[in-house]
């Protein structure tokens, strides 16, 4: 810098832009992802791993998943970890994200009452919900545009019951786990995935009564937010994220983690 301050004002100027861009250097990724995947707890197993790995720190900004592909649409994140396939796909084909990969899976489950007013308990989720529908039922939804919620509205659809799904049926605007607190305080029915289930502690006298339906599968997804959209995007750090939570060793580590012996995610990244 040419310099006509005096010496010892140049120098500390150059001081503070040396420690700016120290600082901005060791900002931490930042993940946008759902809020099964914090409350699930399955993050605080995956990313002391991740961390080991790669030397990396990650900031998980935990939404549903329709706001957390709008935070990363606004440049507020470096990689989306996510469950809704198709909002995914779209995300990528609007140039948003590089390139959409496979991660895991589990499965969406229906919970309610263990007394199961409305005579759910099966293996059929659309039958279960025009039941609760018809009997105007409470019903918990998440109503917050998250990957949860949009498989809760497929089903109503498939139950021809989006229209009018009984007077029972509340929206929260909330996460998975305020959702089945209400649900747990009221005695309603609530659509969650398996593992926030798993790890929820106040369960009252809620229970698993809709399982095993091939359309409650629930894939997750990830991907690198675009620089082209954002420049200051961290890419080479997100990317160590993908290319590791994709790998063998990021797969044994979603495998590896269980609650009361019960395994929450199930790997699945192709090659």
């Amino acid at each position: 810098m040419a310099c006509s301050l005096a010496r010892s004002h140049c120098a500390w100027v150059l001081a503070l832009l040396v420690s700016t861009a120290g600082l901005a250097q060791s900002q931490p990724m930042v993940m946008a992802s759902t809020t099964s995947t914090e409350q699930s707890g399955l993050f605080s197993h995956l990313l002391p791993a991740f961390k080991k790995a790669s030397g990396l720190d990650v900031k998980v900004v935990a939404l549903g998943t329709g706001q957390a592909l709008d935070t990363a649409r606004r440049g507020d994140a470096d990689v989306v970890f996510v469950h809704d396939q198709a909002a995914e796909e779209k995300f990528v084909a609007d140039g948003f994200g590089l390139k959409r990969q496979s991660v895991m899976y589990n499965d969406f489950v229906l919970i309610g009452p263990k007394a199961d007013p409305a005579g759910t308990k099966g293996r059929d989720i659309v039958a279960a919900l025009a039941k609760v529908s018809t009997r105007n039922t409470a019903f918990v939804s998440r109503g917050d545009k998250s990957g949860t919620h949009a498989a809760e509205l497929r089903f109503w659809k498939m139950a021809n019951r989006f229209e009018n799904k009984g007077s029972g049926y509340k929206e929260c605007g909330c996460g998975m786990g305020p959702a089945l607190n209400i649900a747990a305080s009221t005695g309603a029915y609530v659509l969650a995935d398996r593992a926030t289930w798993l790890n929820f502690k106040n369960r009252a006298d809620l229970a698993i009564l809709v399982e095993g339906d091939k359309r409650l599968f629930n894939q997750y997804g990830v991907m690198v937010v675009n620089p082209a959209k954002h420049p200051h995007v961290k890419r080479a750090d997100a990317q160590k994220f993908v290319d590791w939570i994709t790998s063998p060793a990021g797969q044994g580590v979603i495998a590896d983690y269980k609650i009361g012996g019960e395994q929450l995610f199930f790997p699945n990244a192709g090659p």
